[in-house]
């Protein structure tokens, strides 16, 4: 079984609809990877993500913009034969992409992010009061590349 590399934008974007998580991957000062899963919310090849306003991930963006970001999903163990160890595989869908990320800091802005994300977990509306605006970190990675794969599917 082969995988296939996905390039129509609608059947990527079925798939970070159904990532509960993206991994987001950075360089250190210390050109150091680091990555962390975080919540996130995607619309039109931007993914927008939020957080404390302060610790290591912050520090690590404000001095290097550049990213990458992972989503995988649809993770099934399958074999030929159950008592062959190499013919076990796991089929999957995942998505990869790149940008620079872009701190968010007009009030309006902020709001139609963390909607967003929202609305990658429910179809809920929601208010914010405004100590929680201010007190959140909020950007976005506008995704110069983006590309996905299947396996098994």
């Amino acid at each position: 079984m082969k995988s296939r590399t996905l390039t129509f934008l609608p059947e990527i974007e079925r798939i970070i609809a159904k990532c509960s998580y993206c991994s987001l991957a950075m360089v250190d000062a210390a050109n150091k990877p680091y990555v962390i899963n975080m919540n996130f919310g995607y619309r039109d090849k931007t993914v927008y993500f939020h957080c404390a306003p302060t610790g290591k991930k912050i520090d690590i963006l404000k001095n290097n913009p550049h990213v990458s970001v992972g989503f995988s999903c649809d993770h099934e163990l399958r074999f030929q034969n159950s008592d062959v160890a190499c013919s076990y595989s796991m089929k999957y869908r995942s998505v990869l992409g790149s940008g620079e990320v872009e701190f968010v800091t007009d009030t309006r802005e902020k709001v139609d992010a963390l909607d967003c994300i929202m609305r990658q977990y429910t179809e809920s509306d929601y208010r914010y009061s405004d100590p929680a605006i201010e007190n959140v970190c909020v950007f976005k990675v506008k995704l110069d590349t983006i590309e996905g794969r299947a396996y098994g599917y």
